[in-house]
């Protein structure tokens, strides 16, 4: 019975891991597609600055005041 309870419980933790991969690889998507529009802006702007700022956590104005 305890090895049933195992088994359920790495299931879900693997659909989790799946879960925020698949968020990843959509951000990184959304970065990569909104890049170029960025960089006609601002020609200093690397990829990976780009990208970085677009993982970054949003910090809602509310939540500063």
């Amino acid at each position: 019975m305890k090895s049933k309870r195992r088994q359920v419980r790495e299931g879900d933790t693997r659909q989790s891991g799946n879960e925020q991969v698949r968020r990843e690889i959509q951000s990184f998507l959304r970065a990569l597609h909104s890049y170029p529009e960025h960089f006609s802006k601002n020609p200093e702007l690397s990829f990976e600055e780009h990208c970085s700022a677009m993982f970054q956590p949003k910090v809602d104005a509310r939540r500063r005041a």
